[in-house]
């Protein structure tokens, strides 16, 4: 090998695709042909610590939000910064998703290059660069995208900027609650952002109205909030000022979806609303704050009662026992840096040891009590069978922030053999 050789080609005979850190550029492996390579989780094949997806539960999770969605008559733009994987963004629109929501310009773009065509901005789309990039992805006309408006400065630069450059954005109004994050607080602040898109000369065009319940935590006071919501769509449809059919209603995070789409469903404007809702975390469910609010869901809501089943966690980070330095204590290999921990640390699932039949469950006592950059303090009791170089696999609380610590997550099925794999573009 000449000495002016690349580091990718000196490394090509000894690097894995699925290796943590290794992507396409560096080992060219067409999603499509990674199950031809037979890896198996249980089998070693995969460099520990990882993070792995289900298909089986992915499967079942795509199928019974957009059943509960469609029992509403709602449609589902999943939350796309969850997961930033635009394999999985394929995967919800093949099931029927109306769309994708993004949070940035840059998401935006990353999920259009990998072909989804109607974006949800839930957010206000603010500063020059950001709008340019809307802009270019403005110019194929087979795209639709929304961004969210609550003042009426912001609807100024947005009609100067796409004003120029020759293009029209839609925009809902976002509805506000006091000491909540964005969106219209009062009646003041409504008038002067409809004053405003009136002034826009066409540029910027009115679609509907948007929420996010989120920042509310009393169901009371939600309700309340989603009615002001379905009053606004309502007043904007009697005074001729929607400029899109049909209009657009929006609301709903992963934890009151169902509220969301109660409240939604009643929405009559005496013209076709299409009823939009975005959760995003309903496709790899956790063990943490969303399976609480599932289990709320699954017990009060009378349509989640009928389908007999419930959202199923689809992402688990496995990791090797690295040492048992104490009786009660075993420090696993994997830290912050593999796994979520803002709420709450990932959560002993399994226990396999390499050449056994099959991962067992986790003793209930076994816990982590506290994480470091790449390790991480699992109590257990003294007498536990468990060795250095054991498996662990861990649940996770807060999909979000696990999925941004991963170029690429491997896709097992209930065998554990690898069938797929996901990247992220974060």
């Amino acid at each position: 090998m000449s000495d002016n050789a690349s580091r990718s080609e000196q490394l090509a005979p000894f690097v894995h695709p699925l290796d943590k850190g290794i992507g396409a550029l560096d080992a060219p492996c067409a999603p499509e042909a990674i199950a031809s390579h037979g890896w198996n989780l249980l089998k070693e094949d995969l460099s520990l610590p990882v993070a792995v997806l289900s298909q089986s539960r992915l499967e079942h999770n795509l199928a019974w939000m957009q059943r509960f969605a469609s029992e509403y008559g709602a449609r589902l733009a999943p939350h796309g910064k969850t997961t930033m994987a635009p394999r999985l963004f394929a995967r919800q629109l093949e099931a029927g998703a109306w769309g994708i929501t993004l949070a940035t310009a840059q998401q935006a773009r990353a999920a259009y290059v990998h072909g989804v065509r109607r974006i949800l901005l839930a957010n206000q789309l603010v500063g020059r660069r950001n709008m340019a990039i809307v802009a270019e992805l403005l110019a194929d006309p087979s795209f639709e995208f929304f961004c969210l408006v609550d003042a009426a400065e912001q609807v100024r630069q947005l009609a100067a900027f796409f004003g120029a450059a020759g293009r029209r954005i839609q925009v809902l109004i976002e509805l506000g609650v006091p000491g909540g994050r964005t969106g219209v607080r009062d009646e003041a602040q409504w008038q002067a952002v409809l004053d405003a898109l009136a002034q826009s000369g066409g540029a910027v065009s009115l679609a509907g109205v948007e929420v996010y319940e989120g920042v509310l935590k009393d169901e009371t006071a939600i309700r309340a909030f989603l009615q002001r919501g379905v009053e606004a769509v309502q007043v904007l449809a009697r005074d001729g000022r929607l400029q899109r059919t049909p209009a657009v209603l929006s609301g709903a995070g992963s934890a009151w979806y169902d509220v969301v789409a109660e409240e939604f469903a009643k929405a009559q404007i005496g013209a076709p609303l299409d009823v939009v809702l975005r959760p995003g975390c309903y496709l790899t469910h956790d063990v943490g704050a969303y399976r609480i609010a599932q289990a709320r869901i699954d017990a009060s809501n009378p349509q989640a009662r009928r389908m007999r089943s419930s959202l199923l966690p689809a992402l688990q980070v496995w990791a090797y026992v690295q040492s048992v330095p104490e009786p009660e204590c075993a420090i696993v290999a994997m830290g912050k840096r593999d796994a979520a921990f803002d709420a709450g640390f990932p959560s002993p699932a399994a226990h396999f040891r390499p050449g056994g039949s099959a991962p067992s469950p986790v003793p209930p006592h076994w816990e982590v009590t506290g994480m470091m950059d790449q390790h991480a303090y699992l109590k257990i009791a003294a007498g536990d069978d468990l060795r250095v170089g054991d498996m662990l696999a861990f649940d996770i609380s807060h999909p979000c922030l696990t999925f941004d610590k991963w170029r690429q997550l491997p896709v097992i099925d209930d065998a554990y053999d690898v069938v797929d794999v996901v990247q992220t573009y974060f």
